[in-house]
């Protein structure tokens, strides 16, 4: 009954996480968001392409795939499924991983999606609420301090895992799932790392459009 259940969240989450939300938004506009921009379907290429109000929808909308995979998505299920409530954390975990990678991997778009920022946020507001916050603290400051969002999405995928781990009570899988989380992060902004390091990267505000990937 127990791999039944971790089969069942890990799938529901995926499905979630996996929705493009601003894939879906775009089209709706007449746009095919992978042409355009950095041809990323996340909130910062939204926010770019699809302007200010239709970027802070998917931003929260990929934001709430995450949050309702890891509470109410997975309390709903371990609910029906009639499974003890000592081992919901470990599912909520995983139900959160599961739609970060769905989100990342959507199997919509041949398995290609955003680069998790927001749906992770999601998911530790959820677990983590207070960690997230240092991280989306973080996050904020360089934004603003740099204007370049991937500086920001960076510092903040190592904030996460970090502040994580120093919580007293902090959970081994927890602790192991940000970690991978963060790096799998830092990995998706590969290209933004690349281009940072050229001198190229688009800075909010900037008119210069980046060149889908």
């Amino acid at each position: 009954m127990q791999f039944i259940a971790y089969l069942v969240v890990a799938v529901a989450g995926y499905l979630l996480g996996s929705i493009p939300t601003g894939y879906l938004v775009a089209r709706a506009k007449g746009i095919d968001i992978r042409t355009v921009g950095s041809g990323n379907i996340g909130a910062t290429n939204a926010f770019r392409v699809l302007g200010k109000i239709a970027g802070a929808g998917v931003l929260i909308a990929d934001g709430l795939k995450g949050y309702a995979a890891s509470a109410w998505l997975c309390s709903g299920l371990l609910y029906l499924l009639n499974v003890p409530t000592a081992d919901a954390e470990t599912h909520r975990i995983v139900a959160g991983i599961a739609a970060v990678l769905g989100h990342n991997y959507t199997c919509w778009l041949r398995f290609k999606g955003g680069k998790g920022i927001a749906t992770t946020a999601g998911v530790y507001f959820a677990l983590a609420p207070l960690a997230v916050s240092i991280a989306l603290g973080t996050w904020i400051i360089l934004c603003v301090a740099t204007r370049f969002v991937s500086i920001a999405s960076l510092a903040a995928a190592v904030a996460l895992p970090t502040a994580v781990w120093f919580r007293k009570d902090c959970p081994l899988l927890l602790g192991i799932a940000t970690t991978a989380l963060g790096s799998l992060a830092i990995f998706k902004h590969k290209a933004n790392i690349q281009r940072l390091l050229a001198g190229t990267e688009s800075r909010i505000g900037s008119k210069k459009q980046e060149t889908p990937k």
